[in-house]
């Protein structure tokens, strides 16, 4: 069974930084999009970056370009997403996603197959 963990979230100042992590396990795949979305109070889920793992190909959505930074580290089954220069409207919950499989087209709204349980991120001005 596919589960994904993130870790990472919490509350940071306007200007500030903050790491998201995710460990996927249960994975057969081994090339597969894997991406971060995210959901403010009242606002529609939406992706914000994805990494397609055989290639290690990034896509980000331009609201985030230049901020955030996704990347993966193989040996740990885990994909990051380094945010920097956090605006108050980067708060909501993060959420780390994977495809149901390799052959889904990858970019920052990608079909998704596997969700993480969430983690919150709060910026304070």
């Amino acid at each position: 069974q596919v589960q994904l963990v993130e870790s990472g979230g919490g509350s940071v100042q306007a200007g500030g930084s903050l790491r998201l992590s995710c460990v996927v396990s249960g994975y057969t795949y081994s090339s597969i999009c894997l991406g971060w979305f995210r959901q403010a109070p009242g606002k529609e889920r939406e992706g914000v970056a994805a990494i397609y793992t055989g290639s290690d190909r990034t896509y980000y959505a331009d609201s985030v370009k230049g901020r955030f930074t996704i990347s993966q580290e193989l040996a740990k089954n885990t994909v990051y997403l380094q945010i920097h220069s956090l605006r108050p409207e980067d708060a909501a919950m993060y959420y780390c996603a994977a495809a149901a499989s390799s052959s889904v087209s990858c970019n920052t709204e990608f079909r998704v197959g596997y969700w993480g349980q969430g983690t919150q991120v709060t910026v304070s001005s």
